[in-house]
């Protein structure tokens, strides 16, 4: 492929926090003991994302306060760096897995005899006794989904023999009710935002985003702009740990910051990032969500992962937080990131606001490319709304986190170099 000079488009007026970048939150105007006591009543008003927006944009900042207590949010995307813990039960004689495949998928074993964590990315092993073997584009996220669905799921597993464990291996079916403790913990959901990729070489690209076509032939994006839980409360204000939210159609909780977050990503004025920033750890009992909101998937090229519909509800406590809540799509942005160079940093076409990528195209070079969302911004609406019955139902009570999630974090790469780096 011939090197090619990338022109980098100019970007909007950013600002760099400092390393202590928010002040303490306004004084609350609303407890979220108040807003709580509305859900118990059965009184309180909910809007979702959507809906807020709109009101804030007819009659202001002010007045949607006023009228409004919590508003939901949501998204519906690929959440790879997702992944279950499972908890078999004992055999008789007992046996101390060291090696297990759940429909040829393996599942890792290494921190207790019949403890599993399977991750939504690990790929089948093509060769293994079972039927995933016929297709191989299948994985970990599709087990996940299986067992949420209740579906019936082969496991094979090899032992370590010990003399508390003398069995040396072990084979049956198991389904979600077979078994002990089956939940979701996923390292890293919830991208505060993400990029937009192209591809500027001259050969088809194989993505985590999907199929880019050469010579700028689409740009795809991952994010559902202002739809998303963490775009809604840019500077962490209400989100922390301890958060309740909607998690694959059950009740799930923020666990710790996910992995790779980097809140202090640059920013615009209205406090939205302009790439990649915060993220959330993620944690919730999987037997109690649905299949229509976890579904396992596969990026032809790429692997395996799994789609997920996530939400959270903001309570509004004071004006900031309601005109955080108030942003749309034409005032965030995302970077377009060329990904025919293969490097940790690439080249840019500037930024673009999510108004524009929602609109089906985007202006690179002076010519129109097509762009194609991997959030289904559709089920996103499905999954505010859903979480809004819920709150208004009087079935879901929102929480205060424990611990707010660190707002100063720097994202450290992984350079090579030294003690043997090359």
């Amino acid at each position: 492929m011939r090197s090619r000079k990338i022109p980098h488009a100019p970007p909007p007026a950013v600002w760099e926090p400092a390393v202590t970048p928010w002040p303490p939150p306004q004084r609350p105007m609303r407890t979220l003991a108040d807003i709580n006591a509305k859900i118990r009543a059965q009184t309180v008003v909910v809007e979702t994302a959507e809906a807020f927006k709109q009101r804030a944009a007819e009659v202001g900042i002010a007045q949607a306060y006023q009228a409004v207590d919590v508003v939901t949010t949501g998204t519906f995307e690929p959440m790879e760096s997702s992944g279950a813990i499972l908890n078999l039960g004992h055999t008789d004689p007992p046996i101390k897995i060291r090696e297990c495949y759940l429909n040829g998928v393996l599942a890792y074993s290494g921190f207790g005899a019949v403890d599993l964590y399977l991750g939504a990315s690990q790929p089948v092993e093509i060769g293994s006794s079972t039927d995933a073997e016929l297709n191989r584009e299948y994985g970990g996220g599709h087990v996940i989904a299986a067992l949420i669905a209740g579906e019936t799921v082969h496991l094979k597993a090899v032992g370590h023999v010990t003399d508390c464990y003398p069995r040396a291996s072990f084979e049956t079916t198991i389904t979600r009710d077979t078994i002990n403790q089956f939940y979701l913990f996923n390292p890293r959901n919830l991208y505060q935002n993400f990029i937009v990729g192209v591809n500027g070489g001259d050969r088809p690209l194989a993505t985590y985003l999907g199929p880019l076509q050469p010579n700028l032939g689409n740009a795809v994006y991952a994010h559902p702009g202002a739809l998303s839980p963490l775009m809604n409360d840019p500077d962490l204000a209400v989100i922390g740990i301890g958060s309740r939210i909607f998690l694959g159609g059950g009740v799930g909780y923020v666990a710790w910051e996910g992995t790779q977050h980097f809140p202090r990503q640059k920013r615009l004025p209205n406090d939205t990032p302009i790439g990649p920033a915060a993220t959330v750890a993620l944690i919730g009992d999987a037997k109690t969500m649905q299949a229509q909101w976890v579904r396992g998937c596969y990026f032809r090229g790429y692997g395996p992962s799994l789609m997920m519909g996530v939400g959270v509800a903001i309570p509004l406590l004071n004006e900031a937080i309601a005109a955080h809540c108030a942003v749309r799509d034409d005032e965030i942005v995302a970077p377009v990131m060329d990904f025919a160079i293969p490097r940790r940093v690439r080249p840019t076409f500037g930024l673009v606001s999510y108004a524009q990528l929602k609109s089906g195209s985007i202006v690179l070079n002076g010519r129109k490319v097509r762009t194609a969302p991997l959030a289904s911004v559709y089920l996103a609406r499905q999954v505010a709304a859903e979480l809004k019955g819920w709150i208004e139902a009087g079935s879901f009570e929102l929480t205060e986190p424990v611990m707010a999630l660190p707002r100063d974090r720097a994202f450290v790469p992984q350079d090579l170099g030294g003690m043997g780096g090359v």
